[in-house]
């Protein structure tokens, strides 16, 4: 299971068994910290997660801002709720690149902020099944 967290949205991606292709799964909506660990954690149950990727929003010059601070609070609250283990993985650009990839299969404007968190999920899964 990988995440693009976010402040308003949380994209969620899975891997295939073998581990080798990650696929987007959702754009999960934040409601508060309670309901979304809920969620996440029984979500992660459901799918037989063994381990969540959550991409860490480091500055474009490799240090760590007030986002990646976050999300690695919100990293071990998930950890803590699910027993799970975390990884992160730089997602410099994940963003950007899903951006550019909706733009390029035509997806419209309006569209593509329903779906670019889970693209985004997908490609951060995607660099830690590569490394």
């Amino acid at each position: 299971m990988a995440l693009d967290y976010g402040e308003v949205r949380i994209g969620i991606a899975f891997s295939d068994m073998l581990q080798t292709i990650a696929s987007p799964f959702e754009t999960y909506k934040r409601k508060n910290l309670f309901q979304d660990l809920e969620y996440l954690s029984n979500l992660a149950k459901e799918k037989e997660t063994v381990k969540i990727i959550i991409g860490l929003p480091f500055n474009m010059d490799g240090t760590m801002g007030d986002r990646a601070v976050k999300t690695q609070q919100f990293g071990k609250e998930l950890q803590e709720k699910t027993g799970l283990e975390i990884e992160y993985v730089d997602e410099r650009l994940t963003s950007v690149e899903a951006e550019e990839i909706l733009i390029s299969s035509k997806v419209r404007r309006e569209k593509r902020k329903e779906v670019i968190d889970k693209i985004a999920a997908a490609l951060i899964l995607e660099s830690y099944l590569n490394r």
